[in-house]
């Protein structure tokens, strides 16, 4: 990863690394470059260019981008200039389904200095803030989703479902972890383990999900800035290779009510700048540190802003609830509703796995802009560590039992159960503003904000069935 810096010149790479990135490229068979940023909402844009302007892109003399046209930036006008991109040679990805094509993921600048709205340079001026105090911080990350296709009517359907939409079906959850419907989506999974396995991210193994078709790919943690840029390539290049079986992939987290949840949960720690190597949350043979105890204090007391990040949409919501009536395979949802943290307790926001030695924040989804989700959890796990904050006792009970006299009997709070409400503590919190710069976080908030009026105007299916007649 380069470097966070102040100044568009001190960013350009030199002609020696042009050269030799240049060479792997051309002997990888690429052609064509699409050196791509990063909008507000975590979605790559990019203008393609031939291999014969690489030199130029490098220098920040390729494509130049109007972002405040096309981006929920309104902050600059027609009369502005334009923002430059410069690629980050060390986030080079050759495209798996098509070798002549390469991602390189780029920073944004504008009048030569980073652009407020540029997420990835939020995440890395984070990640130099942490650097200085000492820290590097890594994730995990837990990517689900779900694969349709359309039928003949052109209606949107389960890609991979045996049994009929309209007919019996079971009761109970049928397949999850199931065998035969493993065996049913090899012919996508093994496509997706030899890319993965080929581009070095380690894959320990991939997962049919609680939902028909919904499946979890689970892979090695690295630094957060590659994590966060593995993730955007992932979604990328889970839809091109799906298009190759005849089906698409959905990351909206409940397509349906009867859905299990669509996650993507951060698995968090830290390392020391000057013990590399050495996870500072726990090992096998210390076991748990105050350090993490520390660090969930700082995430829990900005667990709302944080998952107005995490937890972008509407929809997002709709899956952070305890029971759900008629879900497949009961009526519990295993998804996080409450600001605490548990010893391997999946009912709470924040887990300390039984498997790992990480915080694992399960209130995430694959609509989040990764960039500023892992910024404010860098930024939120450090603040607790240098102000150690108690987190207090851990919640090594099941939430879902719990009475909202007990859940306030032990301070627990509730997570925000709309977007709305999210959205109003992001607002709030100072830390955000912090790390988004507040241009950044006005212009999320305002689009976010937005996105609420205009659902909480529409008329739902759901309210006619339940009104209409009734009064």
């Amino acid at each position: 990863m380069t470097a966070y810096v102040e100044d568009f010149a001190d960013a350009l790479p030199s002609d020696e690394r042009i050269a030799e990135v240049r060479k792997q490229l051309e002997d990888a068979g690429v052609r064509y470059v699409l050196s791509s940023w990063i909008d507000l909402f975590g979605i790559p844009k990019t203008k393609p260019v031939p291999m014969s302007d690489f030199e130029l892109l490098c220098k920040g003399k390729g494509p130049q981008f109007a972002v405040h046209s096309i981006s929920y930036v309104p902050e600059l006008t027609p009369a502005d200039s334009d923002q430059v991109m410069v690629p980050d040679l060390d986030a080079v990805y050759v495209c798996p389904w098509d070798n002549s094509t390469a991602i390189i993921f780029a920073d944004l600048f504008w009048e030569d200095r980073p652009y407020d709205h540029c997420p990835r340079q939020a995440l890395k001026r984070a990640v130099r803030d942490a650097g200085k105090t000492g820290y590097i911080g890594y994730a995990g990350i837990e990517p689900e989703f779900i694969a349709m296709r359309y039928d003949e009517q052109g209606n949107p359907v389960k890609a991979i479902d045996n049994d009929p939409p309209n007919g019996l079906r079971p009761r109970r959850q049928a397949f999850g972890y199931d065998v035969e419907y493993s065996l049913d989506s090899m012919y996508f999974f093994k496509d997706m383990i030899d890319i993965l396995e080929d581009l070095g991210w380690n894959l320990h193994d991939v997962v049919a999900e609680g939902a028909y078709s919904q499946f979890e790919l689970d892979f090695h943690y690295t630094d957060l800035v590659e994590m966060a840029d593995r993730l955007v390539f992932l979604r990328i290049l889970l839809k091109e290779v799906a298009k190759k079986h005849g089906m698409f992939i959905t990351f909206m987290p409940k397509p349906t009510t009867g859905d299990w949840r669509s996650g993507a949960h951060i698995n968090f720690s830290l390392q020391s700048v000057d013990r590399p190597g050495e996870n500072l949350f726990g090992s096998d043979g210390t076991g748990w540190t105050e350090e993490v105890r520390h660090a969930v204090g700082g995430l829990m007391a900005h667990a709302e802003a944080l998952t107005a990040i995490t937890c972008p949409t509407v929809n997002s919501y709709n899956g952070l609830v305890p029971r759900v009536g008629g879900f497949e395979g009961g009526t519990v949802t295993w998804a996080p509703t409450n600001i605490t943290y548990g010893h391997n307790n999946r009912s709470a926001q924040f887990r300390l796995p039984q498997s790992r030695f990480c915080i694992e924040n399960r209130a995430a989804d694959m609509c989040m802009n990764v960039y500023l989700g892992l910024a404010m959890t860098l930024k939120a796990a450090l603040k607790g560590i240098v102000n150690r904050i108690d987190p207090g006792p851990a919640t090594d009970r099941d939430l879902y039992q719990m009475t909202e006299a007990e859940l306030q009997g032990a301070g627990i709070r509730r997570l925000p159960r709309n977007l709305a409400a999210a959205t109003e503590a992001l607002g709030r919190d100072e830390l955000a503003c912090e790390v988004m710069g507040e241009g950044m976080r006005n212009s999320y908030i305002a689009y976010k904000v937005d996105e609420w009026e205009r659902y909480h105007q529409t008329v739902t299916d759901w309210e006619v069935q339940e009104y209409l007649r009734l009064y």
